[in-house]
C-alpha cells in the first residue's frame, strides 16, 4: 500500500455525501442511533438501502441484533443532530422525541426523508459490517425546496440549487453545459 489509512480517509472526504442517522430500538426499549455518511441505495425491486457500521463501535453488537430500524436522511438545520449522534454518548436521544412511522421505528423528527427498515443481509465490509435493508415504508417530512445536509473535506456543506427548470438541467447535462 502506498498510501496511509489517513490520507486515503482524507481522500474519501473529497466525495460530498449526504448525511443520515440511523435509529432503532433494542428488545429491552434502549434507543439507539448513530451518524452514518455510508448510506446508498441498492435495489429498486425489492427496494433496498444500505448502510456501515465499524465493528469497534461501542453499539455494533446491538445493530447486529435489530431487526428493524430506521434511517433519517437530515435537512441542512439539523448539522446539530448529526454531531450529537456521531459522537459516543450515552444518552443521544436526550431532548430528541423520535417520531415513530407505521412500522413502529423511531426516525428523526423533521428529516427531509425517512426510510422505515428490516433487515435484509449483513455483508462483510472489512473493518466495518455493511446492513442491508428492506425499505417497509417512506416517511417524506420536508419539501423538495429543502436543502439536505451535506458532508464534504471534513465539514457541513449545504447545496446550491439552480433556478433552471428540470428540462432545462436536463438539456445542460445532455450537452455538457
Amino acid at each position: 500500500m502506498s498510501f496511509s489509512p489517513g490520507e486515503f480517509r482524507k481522500a474519501l472526504g473529497l466525495f460530498p455525501t449526504g448525511v443520515a442517522i440511523v435509529s432503532g430500538r433494542t428488545p429491552e426499549g434502549q434507543l439507539l442511533g448513530m451518524t452514518v455518511s455510508s448510506f446508498n441505495s441498492v435495489s429498486l425491486d425489492p427496494p433496498l438501502v444500505l448502510f456501515s457500521v465499524a465493528r469497534n463501535a461501542a453499539s455494533f453488537d446491538a445493530w447486529q441484533a435489530m431487526p428493524k430500524y430506521g434511517i433519517s436522511v437530515l435537512a441542512r438545520t439539523q448539522d446539530d443532530l448529526s454531531t450529537r449522534f456521531a459522537r459516543s454518548q450515552s444518552d443521544k436521544w436526550a431532548m430528541v422525541h423520535p417520531a415513530y412511522g407505521q412500522h413502529d421505528v423511531p426516525m428523526i423528527p423533521g428529516a427531509l426523508v425517512g426510510f422505515e427498515c428490516e433487515r435484509h443481509a449483513v455483508h462483510d465490509g472489512g473493518d466495518h459490517a455493511i446492513f442491508v435493508g428492506k425499505v417497509l415504508g417512506l416517511n417524506a417530512v420536508a419539501n423538495h425546496e429543502t436543502e439536505p445536509l451535506v458532508f464534504f473535506a471534513g465539514r457541513y456543506c449545504g447545496v446550491r440549487r439552480s433556478d433552471a427548470s428540470p428540462s432545462e438541467l436536463e438539456f445542460r447535462l445532455l450537452h455538457g453545459w
